[in-house]
This record gives structure tokens, C-alpha cells and sequence, in this order.
């Protein structure tokens, strides 16, 4: 195909998800969009930032995927018809254990998102001294920004934010998910939140390492490959996209990769028969138990989340961290009771108070907050430094005035 259409160089271009828009804007050349998750397509669908898909052999190739996997759109189709964007893979979310550490840290295996937020998780930063957990920087992964969203709609926004803030407190937070990826490999962590092909290039590294989907509190995502509007070269464009979801999901398969296709068909290739486990891994995937998500509401907040997410659990960290081994120590010496760690948690993990940047008023993080934060951003990208500012301040003074109550 690429001979065909005298495809004879490809321009790779890697960046952050909250960069795509401001670049993309810039460039004004840019031709494809390909990984990331849906919101993040959604977000360049919302800015009219996409094309439609129109060549016959992209349509074609389009039709090859399925309009639902799991229950999960694999595609992004206006009210007219037209496709603005397709699944070029598909990806669970979950956790990739290492089951030698787990042992020397004296770990259950996790089951669900809860259990990495409990005390007993945290008790290698007493025992041992380091983290059992990581998790990524949301500004640095669209995965894990996913993750903390599963959760946040799993568990309620309250609640969610308590569990994530728990689940802060437990981890080594690293830059980007492959990092999390690599330290379960090499067994620097326990369990690492991953997307789901990481977890089964890590059993391939590793086969002390396994990926563990937790039963209801997941979801099955497409991940999106799009024409860009700006593309100065549309037919060539969307011919690689075709290719994409045709021939290309062979490479998915190779042993470096380990994604499981969005084209099942596939796995009817003499490649395809190869690689019963990600075939078995994808029927797993197409059975698995999994939330009700509301992918417009994440959207909706998404933005606002990331970086208050960042200000509050991955730049304060340090903080967090020193809270969380002063309350563990007491409650694992019985200085304190279930009541009173229970109360602890809740004021360390809920939505904080803080004074708005822009109005000076003194408001609360909740859903709504949000929601009206991210339209801010999206009206001026500059305040988000100064909300950052605003959560660390607020979350400085709550974790200094715990942690004076517990010396105390």
C-alpha cells in the first residue's frame, strides 16, 4: 500500500496528551492521530479537530471492525454517518502483580483497585521502607488518567477521590506507565496499575508476573486511530489508516507488542494462530465484567482532574507520603482505632477546599467544580498554573494540620 501510494517516509510524533490540541493547532500539517485513549479523541472530535473518513478503502477497512466490543463504542460516528474515528486496538485496565515480591513483602494478590489503597498495602513503607505500588503521573499517561477516572465513576466521586489519594500515599509515582510497567518487571514494586498489554509484555519478561483484570471495576476501551483536519495529504492519510486496521494488526502480534486487535479476523492469520494467548486473552476481554462508564462526563472533567491529581497526590507526594506513615504507624500499633483511621482517611482523601484563583472565592473540588474548572482551561490553558497553585496550598495545610494532630 505504501508503494501504491508512494508512502516513502513516516514522521513520528511523541507527546503528552494534553499537548495534542496546542500542537496540532501550531503545526497545522499534522495527518494522522493514533494512540491515546477515546476521550483524548474526543476532545479533537469536540475542537473540529478530526475529519471524517471518506476514501473507499478506509470505509471498507472501517467496516471490518466491530461497532461494539464488550459493550464499548469502537467507533466515533456523527448523526450523519460519518466515522471521525476507529479502534485501531482494544485494551482492558487493570493491575500487573509480581508475585516474587508479593511474597517477600508478604502481600495478598490484589483483587480490586481497593485493596491498593488499603493499610495492608502500605505496610511495606514501614516494614520496608519503600512502596509496594505504582501508579503513574495522569499528565504523563492516558492510561492511568483513564484508570482514575474508572475509579472516580466506580466508587463515586468522594469516595474515589479518598481511594486515590490512599492509593497516592501507597506508590512510587513515575513519570510515565511504561515506567510502571518496567519496575514490576524487575520487581522494584509489587503491583504497578497498567493498561493490559503491558502486563502481558511482562509476563513475557517476567513470568513471575501476571495482569489481573479486577471483576467489575474495569472497562474495555478502542484505542482510536483519526484523520486529522489539518492533513495536507487526506487520501495518503487515511490509505494508512486502512492499512492500519487491515494488515497492519499483524503487528500487533508480534512478542515486543502484545495488543490485542481491534480486527478479530486477524486471528485467523498464520500469525494470528501463533498467539493463542492474546486470543485467549481477547476472549477474555470480550467476557469481562465491567462498569457502566460515562465516557461524555470524563471528558467533561478530565482536564481539571489530571492536574488537580498531579498538584495534590504526585507533586506533594513527599507529603502525602509522610502522613500516610504516620497514621499506619499508629493505627498498626493500635494507638488509634477503625473509627478514628477511618476518620483520618476520609479528611486526608476528600475533595479539598480551597480559594479560586479567579473569582477569590473559597470553593470545594467536587464533580461540578470540575467540570466548571475544565471550561476554564479549555478558555485559557495559563490558569492552569494558578489552580495548581491554589490545590497544593490547600493540600499543604490539610496534610501539615493532620500530621500536627497525630505527633500530637
Amino acid at each position: 500500500m505504501a508503494k501504491k501510494y508512494n508512502i516513502v517516509a513516516i514522521k513520528w510524533i511523541q507527546l503528552p496528551p494534553g499537548w495534542w490540541v496546542t500542537y496540532i493547532n501550531e503545526r497545522k500539517d499534522v495527518d494522522v492521530a493514533w494512540g491515546g485513549g477515546p476521550t483524548l479523541f474526543d476532545v479533537l472530535y469536540s475542537r473540529g479537530l478530526l475529519a471524517p473518513l471518506t476514501t473507499h478503502e478506509v470505509l471498507n477497512a472501517v467496516n471490518q471492525i466491530p461497532n461494539t466490543i464488550a459493550g464499548a463504542p469502537m467507533k466515533r460516528v456523527d448523526s450523519e454517518g460519518k466515522v471521525y474515528w476507529v479502534a485501531a486496538a482494544i485494551a482492558s485496565f487493570g493491575f500487573t502483580v509480581n508475585h516474587d515480591k508479593l511474597v517477600i513483602y508478604g502481600l495478598p494478590v490484589p483483587k480490586s483497585w481497593s485493596d491498593l489503597g488499603s493499610a495492608t498495602f502500605g505496610k511495606s513503607l514501614i516494614d520496608f521502607g519503600a512502596p509496594a505500588v505504582g501508579i503513574a503521573d495522569p499528565t504523563q499517561s492516558t492510561s492511568n488518567t483513564r484508570m482514575y477516572e474508572i475509579i472516580l465513576q466506580r466508587y463515586d466521586w468522594d469516595e474515589g477521590w479518598k481511594l486515590l489519594t490512599a492509593m497516592a500515599a501507597n506508590a512510587q509515582v513515575y513519570s510515565g506507565s511504561g515506567d510502571v510497567r518496567d519496575a514490576v518487571i524487575r520487581g522494584d514494586i509489587a503491583v504497578g496499575i497498567t493498561i493490559d498489554f503491558y502486563g502481558y509484555t511482562a509476563h513475557l519478561q517476567n513470568p513471575s508476573c501476571e495482569y489481573i483484570i479486577p471483576s467489575g471495576e474495569t472497562i474495555v476501551n478502542g484505542d482510536p486511530i483519526a484523520l486529522v483536519a489539518t492533513s495536507k495529504h487526506p487520501e495518503v492519510a487515511q490509505a494508512f489508516i486502512a492499512w492500519v486496521l487491515t494488515e497492519g494488526q499483524k503487528i500487533w502480534l508480534d512478542p515486543e507488542i502484545n495488543r490485542l486487535p481491534a480486527n478479530p479476523s486477524v486471528f485467523n492469520t498464520p500469525e494470528g494462530a501463533k498467539r493463542s494467548d492474546l486470543k485467549e486473552a481477547f476472549d477474555v476481554a470480550l467476557h469481562t465484567s465491567q462498569i457502566q462508564f460515562n465516557d461524555t462526563l470524563a471528558v467533561m472533567y478530565e482536564s481539571a482532574m489530571r492536574y488537580y491529581f498531579k498538584a495534590v497526590l504526585v507533586d506533594l507526594n513527599s507529603e502525602l507520603k509522610q502522613v500516610w506513615v504516620k497514621l499506619l504507624t499508629k493505627y498498626i500499633n493500635n494507638e488509634i482505632n477503625d473509627e478514628q483511621f477511618k476518620k483520618y482517611l476520609n479528611e486526608l482523601g476528600s475533595p479539598l477546599t480551597y480559594v479560586d484563583p479567579l473569582t477569590g472565592k473559597e470553593v470545594t473540588f467536587t464533580q461540578d467544580d470540575a467540570i466548571r474548572v475544565n471550561a476554564e482551561i479549555g478558555k485559557d490553558p495559563k490558569v492552569i498554573d494558578h489552580y495548581m497553585l491554589a490545590w497544593k496550598k490547600a493540600a499543604s495545610e490539610r496534610y501539615q494540620k493532620i500530621l500536627s494532630e497525630l505527633g500530637s
